[in-house]
């Protein structure tokens, strides 16, 4: 049998690890560009809603949407423990319960500001008990392999959705809110529905053990190494969010809206695609090395925007776009790995991460793009935020370390 060539196995296709999920996975990943699609045809125009239509001060409407995103977040730990005591899907179908209340409150609220105020904290708690659950549930019993193309597809449809939303309800927010606000009730209780469906999860995950932890390296055990992702998120975060908050603020002055609504629509898209095909050499990735990755892209895009060019501007948002797709994927991850907690609690501690770095950028932000703005040189806030990528982690990371010695 000479001349003849071995058979090599067939290389597997990047995307093959999409087709192998479960029923109730597809079904909480098509749930995970539902829900934000429904959320963001009303939430991105709550500010016009309370502000013109209502009535209220302008500063009472950012007291308002302050406290509500802080709920969202920090109401994570709360849904956490209370998937640990009554299960994932029951939290879920809970916060469905009271997200789909929220929106049917939103109806009487249009001619009453209490009414409005009321529903809206009514779907933050609903948001901020159900995202920790429906994480949970995606990875309960699931190999560790496994995690990465769930949890990144779980991203990519609710950034999806994210997009979508505010585009698909612009049209009927102002002429239309009645009927708008009835088709996303209608939606969250079909969506509600089909949770209610749901088989139960892994009695394991439910229970709080998580088996697969990683095991102790050099006899050092695992206990207070959850910090680390911790404090990583809610850097990234407090990082990324500069970019989210006041990239409109600085690119419409420099280009046109249609050129900013362009950078958005690839940002997006690039999004969307990118997590998953990269999910795989992600989760491969040493953690080190992905936050060099990360930080440097989000580094080098913050210094991209400061040149104010429109192709330096698009260019410094794809690098963020990548920065993104690295540090939040990466960082649920390496949190799940080195907790022996649920992964319910440990995505609500993610959440409350988040928030911190949400709030701090928000104090620090404002103050920062007034200075720069006023002295007639606003691409030095870019400057500031991506000095700030650069010195921050290795600062924090020393800290860390620091801190871990003395204890």
């Amino acid at each position: 049998m000479t001349g003849t060539t071995p058979l090599r196995p067939r290389s597997r296709s990047r995307l093959a690890p999409f087709t192998e999920f479960t029923g109730p996975q597809y079904f909480l990943l098509a749930g995970s560009f539902l829900i934000p699609l429904g959320s963001f045809a009303v939430l991105p125009f709550m500010s016009v809603l309370l502000h013109e239509r209502l009535g209220m001060g302008l500063g009472a409407v950012g007291i308002v949407l302050a406290v509500a995103s802080f709920v969202q977040f920090s109401g994570g730990v709360v849904g956490a423990a209370l998937a640990e005591r009554i299960g994932l899907r029951r939290t879920m179908l809970l916060a469905l319960v009271i997200r789909t209340a929220g929106f049917a409150t939103f109806l009487p609220g249009l001619s009453r500001p209490a009414w409005a105020v009321a529903a809206l904290f009514l779907v933050s708690c609903g948001a901020a008990l159900y995202l920790p659950a429906n994480k949970a549930y995606l990875v309960t019993g699931v190999e560790e392999d496994r995690r990465a193309p769930l949890l990144s597809a779980s991203s990519s449809a609710f950034n999806a959705g994210i997009a979508l939303g505010p585009i698909a309800a612009a049209p009927f927010v102002l002429k239309a809110s009645a009927g708008l606000f009835t088709a996303v009730t209608v939606l969250f209780g079909l969506i509600t529905a089909g949770h209610a469906v749901l088989p139960r999860a892994t009695e394991a995950g439910e229970e709080g053990h998580r088996p697969g932890a990683r095991p102790p390296e050099d006899g050092k055990p695992v206990a207070g190494s959850p910090l680390l992702p911790l404090a990583i998120t809610a850097l990234s975060v407090y990082v990324f969010m500069f970019f989210q908050h006041y990239l409109a603020l600085y690119a419409v002055g420099r280009t046109s809206t249609l050129f900013y609504g362009l950078v958005l629509a690839l940002y997006a898209l690039l999004l969307v695609v990118t997590q998953p095909l990269l999910s795989d050499w992600i989760a491969r990735l040493p953690y080190p090395r992905a936050l060099r990755i990360g930080f440097a892209a989000l580094a080098t895009g913050m210094a991209a925007l400061a040149l104010g060019h429109p192709a330096a501007i698009l260019g410094g948002a794809l690098l963020i776009c990548l920065g993104e797709v690295v540090l939040f994927l990466k960082n649920d991850l390496e949190a799940l790995s080195r907790s022996d907690r649920s992964p319910a609690v440990v995505f609500g501690r993610q959440r409350l991460a988040a928030g911190i770095g949400a709030f701090a950028s928000g104090i620090a932000g404002g103050e920062g793009y007034a200075w720069a703005e006023g002295s007639g040189h606003a691409g030095l806030f870019w400057v500031a935020v991506a000095a700030q990528c650069a010195l921050l982690p290795p600062l924090l990371l020393c800290a860390l370390r620091r801190s871990r010695s003395r204890a």
